[in-house]
């Protein structure tokens, strides 16, 4: 695990696709069509928005960064075997965005609400955005309700769009962990003692994070990767 101040990252959260983001319009999640350059949870895939020395899409008013990276193993044992052998199944990372809580953004991201023309199954509407976006087939991008394959969320040339991207950027150095594929797995408010509020965004995702000099490796997910 390993823990950074608020001001010695920036932090930006984008999509899977380069053709959509994620924001709140009137208390509810939508998906802007083609990103946006204005208020935003998530940005589209694109490095230029991420670029250094660029605020317009980093996460604002950030106290903390918890980055953990790990394995999951499996315990195999043989007969007649001593040791025991540590397999790995799959990769953990974990991401906990700590802030000062000044609106109801990660709320509704986390919980809902979700405007109706944005569902992607407009029955089930007590979700939140914690899955990211997929094209719908047709004419459109909808927010997922987590229900179906995550190699099933595509954009409209196939590619695969599960989940959010999160990329940590030093502000010293300027090197970049990217944590793709991830869904959002918790989101918690505390109040302290003096009266101000904090809020915590919890990211996890099983997929190989990347590192990288600088944000320009905005390469796709692929149905290995999922």
């Amino acid at each position: 695990m390993v823990y950074y101040l608020g001001k010695d990252v920036r932090v930006y959260i984008t999509t899977e696709t380069d053709e959509a983001g994620v924001k709140i319009v009137s208390d509810e999640v939508e998906v802007i069509a083609g990103g946006d350059t204005a208020t935003h949870f998530a940005h589209k895939l694109n490095a230029a928005g991420c670029a250094a020395g660029s605020t317009d899409f980093e996460v604002s008013d950030l106290t903390g960064v918890d980055v953990g990276i790990g394995v999951q193993d499996e315990d195999i044992s043989y007969i007649g075997g001593v040791n025991v052998l540590k397999a790995e199944i799959k990769k953990e990372t974990t991401v906990s965005l700590t802030r000062k809580k000044s609106d109801s953004e990660w709320d509704r991201i986390y919980c809902g609400v979700v405007d109706t023309s944005h569902l992607w199954d407009s029955t089930v509407t007590d979700v939140g955005a914690r899955w990211g976006v997929s094209y719908d087939g047709t004419s459109a991008y909808k927010i997922s309700n987590g229900l179906f394959s995550p190699v099933d969320h595509i954009d409209s040339s196939g590619e695969k769009t599960f989940g959010y991207r999160v990329h940590v950027r030093l502000k010293t150095g300027g090197q970049v962990l990217s944590i793709p594929g991830c869904v959002i797995s918790g989101h918690t408010v505390s109040i302290n003692g003096d009266g101000t509020s904090e809020e915590t965004l919890e990211f996890s995702s099983n997929i190989d994070p990347k590192i990288h000099a600088t944000l320009g490796d905005v390469s796709r997910l692929s149905a290995d990767d999922l």
